[in-house]
């Protein structure tokens, strides 16, 4: 029991990712009809801005120390952040410490920017253009981008680690009544899920329960008709991407102390979750998640040594069978709207 709560759990986690990228994909899609294939970009943009902030933060000026000196009885040169200059070396230790989470409110307008000039200057063009197209240039923005986060920050993976406090392990065996250590789980992995959860909730509960997000879901439904009502659909669908982009680049953010930030995790990430938005149902927002987090348990009791074991590279490949059932089976996705990819 307390292999399968652990599998489950590490499934929660990789679905955690898989429902923030893959709802942002539905946002998009249902909004605007638009298959992005650069939202994997936006939640490699958005890991790339907790990196940045870290560097930010570690920024030192060089200070010789008399009190210190080196082989030679020179004064020693040391470097200290600025931030310790300036707020201490306890609080400025702290901030350095904390750098992800304060990423969080660096991300926001900066990940909201990027999708307002994505979709005013790129994605606008190629509404009426058949999905190939859009695949076509999406993926090659993303391309680009990938290629310019390279450039500036190298190939190698940067490591960003979270804040100490939640850089251990907890014992959840205990709290749940099984034997100690039977089920140790990293403090930053339930943080991760436990995040995912709330952004899900806040774009779920501000598209059910705003005026707003009444208009975007009628726009949604019937562009034409809320058009016709005076309603500017169009400046609401904008700042619908602009979300969209948010939460890829908040689930990007979040995600780096778990796996360091490379330029490619974009692309590593899009393949899948548009799988999971496939086997939701495109356009269904709740299918998206209810795939990302099905997809995700999926694989991590494939990648058990028994599945592996059982049949090799059972891991690699659950993911696509589990899609090709259910298209099979289902064309339009677990909770799709009738019609929608079924002519």
């Amino acid at each position: 029991m307390d292999a399968i709560i652990l599998q489950i759990l590490n499934g929660l986690d990789k679905g955690s990712a898989y429902a923030l990228i893959a709802l942002g994909l539905t946002l998009i899609f249902g909004t605007l009809g638009v298959v992005n294939f650069a939202h994997g970009a936006l939640f490699m943009i958005g890991a790339f801005c907790a990196v940045t902030v870290q560097r930010i933060l570690n920024l030192s000026v060089e200070t010789v120390d008399e009190s210190r000196t080196d082989f030679l009885s020179n004064p020693l040169k040391v470097k200290t952040p600025y931030v310790e200059n300036w707020f201490g070396p306890e609080v400025g230790a702290t901030i350095i410490d904390w750098s992800v989470p304060i990423a969080i409110l660096f991300s926001i307008p900066i990940m909201l920017l990027i999708g307002f000039i994505m979709e005013r200057g790129l994605i606008k063009h190629f509404y009426k253009r058949p999905h190939a197209d859009q695949i076509l240039v999406t993926f090659g923005l993303a391309i680009v981008l990938q290629e310019v986060i390279k450039y500036f920050y190298g190939a190698n993976p940067i490591p960003t680690p979270a804040p100490d406090a939640f850089s251990g392990s907890i014992d959840l065996g205990v709290l749940v009544g099984f034997d100690p250590n039977a089920i140790i789980y990293p403090y930053w992995r339930l943080i991760y899920f436990a995040f995912a959860a709330l952004v899900i909730g806040g774009v779920f509960a501000f598209l059910q329960f705003t005026t707003f997000g009444m208009v975007v879901r009628a726009g949604m439904a019937d562009r034409e008709t809320v058009g016709l009502l005076g309603i500017n659909i169009d400046r609401r669908f904008t700042i619908m991407f602009g979300i969209a982009a948010a939460v890829a680049g908040l689930a990007g953010v979040m995600y780096t102390p778990i796996n360091p930030p490379n330029y490619h995790m974009g692309m590593d990430f899009l393949v899948l979750s548009f799988v999971v938005v496939v086997v939701g149902g495109m356009g269904s927002l709740p299918g998206a998640v209810l795939a990302g987090f099905l997809l995700g348990i999926l694989e991590s009791f494939a990648s058990t040594t028994w599945a592996t074991t059982t049949i090799p590279g059972i891991n690699q490949i659950i993911i696509y069978l589990v899609a090709i059932i259910v298209l099979l089976t289902r064309p339009r996705g677990l909770m799709g709207r009738k019609g929608v990819m079924e002519d």
